[in-house]
């Protein structure tokens, strides 16, 4: 048994298959990708990385798995389902997904070929798992899927604790102890027990409060889209795949970006923080369905047009469309009055939460800053936007007297 403190969690007990594939080359890998990717340029702090949050998933399944009663090869399967689950990242985390599936068809959680190769696969089937078993798990299949990938899986507990002790915003804080011991399942369905509407319900509300404030930072949105660029032109060198780019950690990506001549400049501004700013930032409602669907190809096409409108070239121009508003939590399940019931039916909290998940949601449109003005008047142009959806960044500095905050 390894015993590890942790910031979050305090002391973490690795035992058993966990323990053996803690020093895995692929689980190590994971102290080189931050949690939050490009976070780190809004909250300085936030430079935790994925292998420390696998370490408070794997100590959050224990616990479940010990107050559900669930022991043996049950439990070791789910165990390394845990400490595994997010060896399939890419570098960043999140932030280059989208690109690299398009190319490769895999998003993080498609381990198969990870978990049945190499080391992992080595320690696995030494402790007598099955490799395509435990990646099924990883990918939320069956009963004990839920626990690693769900409604109420402990992924989203730790990292909503995690994110709020790392970033200093405390809107993430929620009773993990609670909603560990309060796990139960019900005709195969992972719920929480009677009397647990309201714990339901504090999940739900610190990953809303948290996706404004931290997620989708537009701070953290815009490194994000220069990034993804970046690694779009990457990826148009004959020598680089998508496949060779998803297995680099953070480092290696940068390295990467930093050699190739045609990424260079945007990674160069990246390093500096000399970030693009915003054109365009567009409320919901004022974004034309056909924009808000608009796929990559699409886009492009888009941001050709805004940059020859705007007499810009084409990398001046970044449209970032976020997905459309879900809320996955609010499909989770609690017991009522001996009834297994989904929370969005029984919380009105659900409702006021959508609306206000729709009221953050933004189109963004981004350029270097002496470019904005034309770029965000082009762009409103082409994209069938009001113009009251441009952007003044605030100047700072700008010498004033209180008797000016009066008028």
């Amino acid at each position: 048994m390894t015993t590890i403190k942790d910031s979050v969690h305090d002391h973490i007990e690795v035992e058993g298959v966990a323990a053996a594939l803690l020093d895995t080359p692929a689980v190590q890998r994971l102290r080189h990708v931050k949690q939050l990717g490009t976070v780190q340029l809004v909250y300085p702090s936030a430079n935790h990385t994925r292998f420390e949050h696998s370490l408070g998933v794997y100590h959050l399944a224990s616990e479940a798995l010990a107050h559900l009663g669930v022991d043996g090869k049950r439990a070791d399967r789910v165990e390394a389902a845990a400490m595994l689950h997010d060896v399939g990242h890419g570098p960043f985390s999140h932030n280059i997904e989208e690109l690299t599936h398009r190319h490769t068809g895999k998003y993080h959680d498609d381990v198969d070929g990870l978990l049945a190769e190499g080391a992992v696969g080595e320690v696995l089937r030494e402790h007598d798992l099955d490799p395509s078993r435990v990646a099924d798990l990883v990918a939320g299949e069956g009963q004990f899927g839920q626990l690693v990938s769900g409604e109420l899986d402990v992924d989203r507990m730790d990292y909503l604790v995690r994110d709020a002790h790392h970033t200093g915003v405390p809107y993430g804080t929620i009773d993990t102890g609670r909603l560990v011991r309060e796990l139960t399942f019900v005709d195969g369905e992972l719920v929480l027990d009677e009397g647990n509407v309201q714990t339901a319900e504090s999940l739900l509300l610190a990953r809303a409060l948290m996706n404004p404030v931290v997620y989708t930072h537009h701070v953290a949105r815009i490194s994000k889209a220069m990034l993804r660029r970046a690694a779009e032109r990457l990826l148009e060198a004959p020598d680089v795949t998508a496949g060779q780019v998803r297995r680099m950690d953070d480092h290696e990506l940068l390295v990467a970006l930093r050699t190739n001549p045609e990424s260079g400049g945007l990674v160069g501004r990246y390093d500096r923080r000399d970030l693009y700013k915003r054109a365009v930032w567009a409320e919901y409602g004022d974004v034309p369905e056909s924009v808000r669907e608009a796929d990559h190809e699409r886009v492009r096409d888009l941001e050709a047009e805004i940059a020859a409108t705007a007499g810009v070239t084409d990398a001046d121009v970044i449209l970032d469309v976020p997905s459309e508003p879900s809320m996955r939590e609010s499909t989770a399940r609690v017991v009522v009055g001996g009834e297994v019931r989904r929370l969005e039916k029984q919380s009105p909290l659900v409702s006021a939460l959508r609306t206000a998940q729709r009221n953050q949601w933004r189109l963004g449109v981004y350029a270097p800053a002496p470019a904005t003005d034309r770029v965000g008047r082009a762009a409103a142009s082409v994209l069938g936007l009001e113009a009251d959806t441009l952007i003044s960044d605030v100047r700072r500095g700008l010498p004033t007297t209180l008797d000016e905050f009066g008028k």
